[in-house]
């Protein structure tokens, strides 16, 4: 039996229930595969159905502030996925008349879609024989074909790219490139693949050659930067902060942070507050104290953020300030978010720990006074 009739039969018997699975709206499909590009299913899952909801269409999308996507989109990270998004919505709502290009030289002429994401919308919804090459494919193939490679070399790309169009079935493009994904995230695994049940088993090198765990191949990644933030988290008498828009091409761009010291290590008090950038943004007097007593590591594709966040109290500041109440509006880094759930819930308990305390004190009294009574 072909490779691609096998790979269908297993689909079809062990297919995953998911919504962008029940339509053939190029809209939809986009928004999956967008929001599954270096995410988990049970991740993304949630994004898919809140984003559906609350743009039912692409023209909804398209008349959002870019603010208000991005914040909907906090938690799933690449945030320029979020932009690009956003930016061809606007471009078919505008440009296309809200009309999706429907072949695959057209699709990937849109901000932010390559070509995995134009061969699956290309063949899932118009039928187009475009094969997909993604993580998932890249692993199945390298693993039955015995592939060594690099998947991540120019020449691993083209070579992978024409053996996965040389296997495509042509009358039913989409479904088969579901079933490979499918196969490649559920059976054929990156660690500890279902090999006993395999239905390629009879067949496949990477088994036959016990070299499941060395396929596939993939170059020496880049070299991972360091960098250190001191987040300065300030606390007006106002009950007002600081928040910034990141500009530029860095990370994080069109979110939202505190005012921000980067160091080239990790320094203590004492070396940030006679640091020039803290004495410019505090000239008058404040209170500061760490909030995390260990760095916190933020790992990002090529860079991992060694963090601190520094509680920063002062009277008022020259600065926009805005109220404390307001800040969830804006859209933030997960590492922030993360933080603000932290400090958020430390200042409930410190709330209950001054009531409790209060309360002790009350009943106290009011034992001392019977006491006296009597």
């Amino acid at each position: 039996m072909k490779f691609h009739k096998i790979l269908i039969y297993w689909y079809l018997q062990n297919n995953r229930d998911l919504p962008w699975r029940k339509t053939k709206n190029p809209y939809f499909i986009w928004l999956s595969e967008i929001m599954l590009q270096q995410t988990r299913v049970a991740q993304g899952l949630s994004y898919y159905l809140k984003f559906t909801t609350d743009f039912p269409t692409v023209f909804n999308l398209a008349k959002a502030d870019e603010s208000t996507v991005l914040k909907m989109w906090q938690g799933l990270g690449y945030y320029s996925r979020a932009r690009n998004l956003h930016f061809s919505a606007k471009q078919i709502a505008n440009e296309l008349n809200g009309e999706f290009p429907t072949t695959y030289k057209e699709i990937i002429k849109l901000k932010g879609i390559g070509d995995y994401t134009a061969s699956a919308i290309a063949s899932i919804c118009f039928n187009e024989p475009t094969a997909v090459v993604d993580g998932n494919v890249y692993r199945v193939l390298s693993r039955y074909y015995g592939i060594n490679t690099p998947i991540n070399s120019s020449a691993g790309i083209k070579e992978f790219k024409t053996l996965a169009q040389s296997l495509i079935d042509e009358t039913q493009p989409g479904t088969y490139n579901q079933a490979i994904m499918d196969f490649g995230a559920l059976h054929c695994k990156p660690q500890n693949p279902l090999c006993e049940t395999c239905p390629f088993s009879d067949s496949c090198v990477a088994l036959e050659k016990k070299l499941t765990k060395e396929l596939p191949v993939k170059e020496k990644k880049i070299k991972v930067r360091k960098r250190y933030f001191n987040f300065l988290v300030i606390k007006t008498d106002d009950d007002t902060t600081i928040l910034s828009e990141r500009k530029g091409k860095g990370i994080w761009q069109g979110l939202y942070q505190f005012p921000l010291i980067e160091s080239d290590k990790i320094i203590n008090k004492e070396e940030l507050v006679s640091s020039e950038e803290f004495i410019n943004l505090f000239p008058l007097e404040t209170t500061i104290s760490l909030f995390n007593p260990k760095e916190i590591v933020h790992k990002l594709s090529h860079q991992h953020l060694y963090t601190q966040f520094w509680i920063v109290e002062t009277a008022n500041t020259a600065e926009t300030t805005i109220k404390w109440n307001e800040i969830e509006k804006y859209p933030a880094p997960i590492l922030i978010a993360n933080f603000l759930e932290a400090f958020q819930a430390k200042k409930v308990i410190d709330i209950f720990s001054t009531f409790e305390v209060q309360l002790l004190n009350k009943l106290s009294l009011s034992t001392q006074v019977v006491l006296k009574l009597k």
